[in-house]
């Protein structure tokens, strides 16, 4: 499908216009990274020679925009690109990075999980244990009103908490109490890159005016509310994985965006107050470690014993999308629950489809209305983008939408305001037959892309043809479950393909938690509804349930590392559904791999005594950093001291002590890695090892036997990969597992082979170029279409990534944009 050429002729003067304008005139944010130990003696603190630092270069200190201590040293300034390279020739700067642009990325949940059987007793323990474990959760703010933060029940705060309540115009100090600690806003960065430094419409305060911070606090640590749900749907009793464990919110997003300045402020203050666990459900494109915000500042909490859980991204199913891939962060995919809100879809042929929604209105009655698909002569009409259709073909019908470029939600919008009374939202070939539920404005039924082209193809031979919506309430015990999630992002990984990416997946799909009720559950400025409650999707909803279940560990055993609590997540984890089969893929019905499930899907009483545990120090991750050829600089920039060097380092990045391997077959087709495990099971515990392999691979484990004599004591394995025969000469994948086993236990790493060789660093460019094309050209879509009189906002909002509800609408876009939609099927395997 080309595009209209008036589209372009519009869109190429941007360029040229934005092209045009001198570096050296505009100013933008860095971030300057210090040589901490360099401080000279007169100046009482960092922050003094940080700022005096920049005063002598900028002649004021207006622009400095924050000084980080604990995350990262040194400070986010806004400057041109004169001052920045002067700062690069400094003797006491170590880099100078641009600032980066961040998107964003429950009822039924702990039954899912097995937290409400009656077999659960040990882990409603640890839940009313919890409440000296503190989750900090960088997002957009927390409603505190919400039910799902009330205190009731809880003993004092924890006496080593240093955090506090910051206040704002729309948020009392007054709100936070024993459950929700500690609340803090950062958004100098944001501000200087979207207003210039002018003040944020939005209030600057902790407050939630998105609705996916109040989210994602109450799913990893809401106290109980019983009838929850979001108008009827999902009844019953909201609450999260750690119940009594305390919420501290560091509001680093505004307006669906997150600066990485903001970020390390966030990450900063959070170390510093003292929380015990990081939540991060946001995250951008892949970088190296030294240039990732997120990477830089997790290390160091990490380093002081914090878990840090990250979302994995909402790519899915592109290959090698996954994002937050750095070995010390635990990276989530998403997974479905077994629970559906089915809808229906009643031709007038007699044909009846299965979908999902959560409309809640006032529906169709019970009289079939007239079908309407491609309407008109706007080409865009079958993506129902706004003024693509025509209300004299569209009024009083049910109008066909195909999903891509816009949320589902405004196309919702759309239709009714083009006069429809009705609306269904098929799958493209990306999204397969996976069925994500949305609220919208008017009747809407989501079916997947088989259903969707057989509406269509249909109404084609019968453009009299009609339909009739209707809506089936909420469905528990759905069979097969989970699955994963067609959105979820996938591996490889694209910074370091020798770690497996993602780590595991956890529910993600259609999770019910506390919303901020300044913003409908649709998101849209139209929609006037208000809820305590919401049904959202997204690895931005797996990774606070990891959160909350490390939370339950750290409980359990205060003593282990948080690579400790990880690899005990990850070997315990199932890759089997509930009709025993192994996990398959929402996407495309295929059986799925540890590219797209990681380890598998997390199991918290298993995790709580894993047998074995695959423990990593953070002085290990220096030789790991080291063998990836970064420089010293480099490697002191994540590390943050002044004596690192690379005098040791690991021959392959590989060697790392992960509980999962990524296997890359080069040179001479042989790989040798050896494991280091340590007992966390009973004294005396003896472990065999089975190997599942493709027949491509010969392996040898070496010693096949492991006696524990104590707990505590580490044993160490090598294991040797062999490919075989003329395999390496063909680019392809395959995958296994190692598991280490006795009477009680089963401890399970997945392998990936690769058939490839490495791209170097310099060849990731053409990837990662790739990786922004989709949301460039969706932005400018976007304003070509609605948002003509913002063009000043053009040149920053290019560098922007799509809101995660849209579910990573740019691959869709990118998929319209190469290909005419009638040659886009949707064969499933």
């Amino acid at each position: 499908m080309g595009l209209p050429k008036s589209f372009l002729s519009f869109v190429l003067p941007i360029f040229l216009l934005f092209l045009s304008v001198s570096p050296t005139e505009l100013k933008q944010t860095y971030i300057i990274q210090m040589k901490h130990q360099d401080k000279p003696f007169h100046y009482a603190t960092h922050h003094d020679w940080y700022s005096a630092h920049f005063q002598s270069l900028s002649g004021s200190d207006s622009s400095l925009l924050y000084t980080y201590i604990d995350a990262f040293n040194g400070f986010a300034a806004k400057l041109d690109s004169d001052q920045a390279e002067s700062l690069r020739r400094s003797d006491v700067v170590l880099g100078v990075y641009k600032d980066i642009l961040y998107p964003l990325h429950t009822t039924r949940t702990p039954q899912f999980l097995g937290l409400n059987t009656e077999s659960s007793q040990y882990t409603h323990f640890l839940e009313q244990a919890s409440h000296d474990v503190i989750i900090g959760f960088l997002d957009t703010g927390i409603w505190p009103e919400s039910k799902s933060f009330d205190d009731s029940g809880l003993p004092e705060i924890p006496s080593r908490w240093r955090g506090e309540c910051k206040p704002g115009p729309d948020f009392s100090s007054t709100v936070c109490n024993k459950k929700l600690i500690g609340a803090r806003s950062f958004s100098k960065g944001y501000q200087m890159v979207y207003t210039g430094g002018r003040l944020l419409k939005e209030a600057v305060s902790p407050r939630d005016q998105d609705g996916h911070g109040t989210h994602t606090a109450s799913t990893a640590a809401g106290s109980p509310v019983t009838n929850a749900s979001l108008f009827g749907y999902a009844i019953g009793t909201a609450r999260g994985m750690a119940t009594h464990a305390r919420v501290a919110m560091y509001k680093v997003c505004w307006n669906n965006m997150c600066c990485g300045s903001d970020i390390l402020a966030g990450l900063d203050w959070a170390i510093n107050d003292g929380v015990d666990i990081l939540s991060l459900s946001i995250g951008g494109g892949p970088a190296p470690y030294f240039q990732d915000p997120i990477a830089i500042g997790a290390f160091t909490a990490v380093e002081r014993g914090i878990f840090v859980s990250c979302s994995a991204g909402n790519s899915g199913p592109i290959p090698a999308t996954v994002i937050n891939a750095a070995p010390w962060i635990m990276t989530v995919g998403a997974g479905t629950l077994d629970r559906d809100f089915p809808a229906f879809v009643s031709l007038g042929n007699k044909r009846r489809f299965a979908g999902a929604s959560l409309y809640s209105g006032q529906g169709m009655g019970n009289k079939p209305v007239g079908l309407v698909y491609e309407n008109g002569r706007n080409k865009w009409s079958s993506l129902c983008l706004p003024d693509s259709l025509e209300p004299d073909l569209v009024r009083g019908k049910v109008v066909v939408c195909d999903r891509g470029v816009i949320s589902c939600e405004e196309k919702g919008e759309v239709v009714r305001d083009a006069g429809g009374v009705g609306m269904i939202l098929t799958n493209m070939a990306a999204n397969g037959e996976e069925l994500v539920a949305n609220s919208h404005l008017l009747p809407t039924v989501a079916v997947g892309c088989t259903a969707g082209d057989l509406i269509k193809k249909y109404l084609r031979s019968d453009p009299s043809l009609t339909a009739l919506l209707t809506f089936g309430g909420t469905v528990l015990n759905v069979r097969p479950s989970p699955k994963v999630a067609a959105f979820s992002s996938r591996g490889p990984n694209m910074v370091t393909p020798y770690i497996l990416k993602p780590d595991v997946i956890g529910p993600g799909v259609n999770i019910l938690a506390a919303w901020s009720e300044v913003v409908g559950p649709t998101g849209l400025d139209t929609d006037t509804k208000k809820t305590p409650f919401n049904i959202v999707s997204g690895t931005s909803m797996s990774c606070p349930h990891i959160s909350g279940l490390a939370a339950l560990l750290k409980v359990a055993h205060p003593q282990w590392s948080p690579s400790a609590i990880k690899s005990a997540l990850m070997t315990t984890a199932y890759t089997q559904d509930n009709t025993k089969s192994p996990l398959r893929d929402a996407a495309s019905g295929a059986l799925s791999n540890p590219w797209a499930h990681g380890a598998g899907h997390v199991d918290p009483h298993k995790a709580l005594s894993p047998g074995l545990i695959y423990d990593i120090s953070t002085e290990d991750y220096i030789p790991f950093l080291c063998s990836l050829d970064y420089t010293v600089d480099q490697v002191q920039t994540i590390v943050k001291r002044s004596n690192v060097t690379c005098f040791r380092k690991f021959s392959n990045p590989g060697e790392l002590n992960y509980p999962s391997f990524s296997v890359l077959f080069e040179n001479n087709g042989i790989v040798r890695y050896t494991r280091v495990l340590t007992n966390v099971g009973a004294a005396g515990s003896v472990y065999h090892v089975t190997i599942d392999v493709p027949t491509s691979v010969a392996v040898t484990v070496k010693p096949t036997r492991l006696v524990f004599g104590k707990v505590g004591d580490k044993q160490s394995y090598t294991v040797t990969f062999v490919a075989k025969g003329d395999e390496s000469k063909a680019a392809k994948s395959e995958f296994g597992s190692i598991v280490w086993s006795n009477a009680r236990h089963q401890v399970k790493s997945p392998v990936a082979f690769e058939w490839t060789i490495v791209r170097s660093k310099s060849k990731l460019f053409p990837s990662f170029f790739l990786l922004w094309v989709p949301p460039i050209l969706l932005v400018l879509v976007l304003v070509y279409f609605r948002y003509l009189p913002l063009l000043q906002t053009i040149a920053s909002s290019l560098c922007c990534m799509m809101k995660e509800v849209t579910l990573s609408v740019n691959y869709y876009l990118f998929s319209l944009l190469q290909n005419e939609r009638s040659d886009i099927s949707c064969e499933i395997a």
